[in-house]
């Protein structure tokens, strides 16, 4: 099932996406789309509504130098141990949201991601356990501020500005995870190109590691880190991160006005 969060004439809504953005349906899902969704019976053409971020998390976890080649590029050795940072909730954009590039930065990269969203409350879960929380899959861009996070020497800044973590289109719930392209492409131009076999550290190893820290909560995400390729982007330019077997995010850039 695809999972979103759309704007409708109606309103702001869950949604059941059934086929593409451009003959596909939204089927409004009442209340939460958490356990087994229940439907309103409303529904909208897909190219008749807005897609927005498809979650409301609250806390974004993310996972640094999960990519060895990404490790070597960033000027350091892949950490033995997952290495987690938070981005804060209102950082996260939707699909054609502009990603605004503070003035304080010189350097705002890209980063695209295959995200995980949680599904229900946890605590400790065992790697073996861990596909019993996840909800589904999204994609995302964890932007970041690359200078601040230099001169800073540590990321909460460079990473947690508004429009710094765009998600979406959906939320994929049945996918396998463990071999999927991913794509960066910063005006029609590939700039990364990898697959989640190359992450070093799995998503099992992610959801253990992660909730003997913290517990999770129903629309948590967590971001599994970035491949080698990272870049900066410019005022007017376009990013667009793909993840096979769920779609592609869209995001203008801009500068702030």
């Amino acid at each position: 099932m695809r999972l979103g969060r759309v704007a409708s004439p109606d309103g702001v809504a869950f949604v059941s996406i059934e086929g593409t953005t451009s003959d596909g349906v939204a089927k409004e899902i009442a209340e939460h789309p958490f356990g087994t969704p229940t439907f309103t019976g409303r529904s909208w053409p897909v190219a008749d509504v807005r897609l927005l971020a498809p979650i409301l998390a609250s806390k974004v976890v993310c996972i640094g130098k999960n990519y060895a080649a990404h490790a070597r590029e960033m000027g350091g050795e892949a950490p033995q141990d997952p290495v987690i940072f938070l981005k804060p909730n209102t950082s996260i954009a939707g699909p054609n949201s502009a990603i605004v590039l503070p003035p304080s930065s010189s350097q705002v990269d890209y980063e695209g991601e295959l995200a995980i969203v949680i599904g229900r409350p946890c605590k400790d879960v065992p790697a073996a356990r861990a596909r019993e929380v996840i909800l589904g899959y999204t994609v995302a861009n964890d932007v970041t501020a690359r200078d601040q996070q230099r001169h800073d020497g540590q990321w909460t800044r460079g990473k947690g500005y508004d429009t710094f973590c765009p998600l979406g289109p959906w939320i994929e719930t049945e996918l396998d995870p463990t071999d999927l392209e991913i794509v960066t492409e910063l005006d029609g131009e590939v700039r990364q190109r990898s697959r989640t076999s190359l992450l070093l550290h799995d998503i099992p190893k992610l959801i253990e590691w992660i909730t003997t820290v913290m517990t999770l909560l129903p629309g948590d995400v967590i971001l599994t880190g970035t491949p080698e390729g990272v870049g900066p982007m410019q005022d007017g330019q376009t990013v667009s991160v793909t993840v096979e077997g769920i779609g592609t995010l869209t995001n203008p850039v801009a500068a702030k006005r």
